[in-house]
């Protein structure tokens, strides 16, 4: 079974295109989906945040995520630290779940992977693209936070060029082009490498 990685910066569409991929029946791991979840739930994961950031980050018992993006992401050190407790734990919930499932490929979702060297986990790697100034719009709307606050998300992640370098391949969220008959294609091609 084939190992899908797909990728983009935030607001470039990532979820779109794996809820595409879902409607085609693929299983889809949403990556920072678990990571949050793993977050409040995971025991030793608690631990190492808290003892980290402080019990602040946790308010009645849950993840306060306002509370501690507004340290980490203005904090490389802080964000470097958080990265390598939360990482490993959503990497070892992607190994059971993929393992459990059935198809031709599976594909996770991730905001990171060309960052942190996570690409090199799969077999294949798809980036989603669109320019900064439609994807800082689509955050700002979506989350309801500030222009500074996406910039400030956007600083600690990798470039559209990082991510490219890593894809193969890619879909173009812009606007532009249409983005169903580019993930049928991609889809075509996976189950063709997955049979060969």
């Amino acid at each position: 079974m084939l190992k899908v990685g797909l990728t983009g910066g935030i607001g470039a569409g990532k979820s779109t295109v794996a809820r595409m991929f879902s409607v085609l029946g693929v299983p889809v791991f949403h990556a920072d989906e678990e990571a949050k979840d793993l977050m409040n739930a995971d025991p030793e994961l608690r631990s190492a945040i808290t003892e980290r950031f402080g019990v602040k980050v946790y308010a009645d018992n849950v993840l306060d995520r306002r509370a501690l993006a507004a340290i980490v992401f203005n904090d490389v050190r802080a964000l470097a630290d958080l990265n390598a407790m939360v990482h490993p734990a959503v990497r070892r919930a992607f190994n059971r779940w993929s393992g459990e499932q059935t198809g031709s490929y599976v594909v996770m979702e991730a905001a990171i992977l060309a960052e942190h060297d996570g690409y090199k986990a799969f077999d294949r790697v798809i980036t989603v693209t669109c320019p900064e100034a439609m994807r800082i719009e689509r955050v700002v709307q979506r989350d309801g936070v500030s222009v500074e606050e996406v910039r400030a998300r956007l600083a600690n992640q990798a470039t559209d060029e990082e991510r490219l370098r890593i894809a193969d391949f890619v879909v173009a969220n812009d606007d532009t082009q249409l983005v169903i008959p580019r993930v049928l294609a991609i889809h075509e091609e996976l189950l063709r490498t997955a049979s060969a």
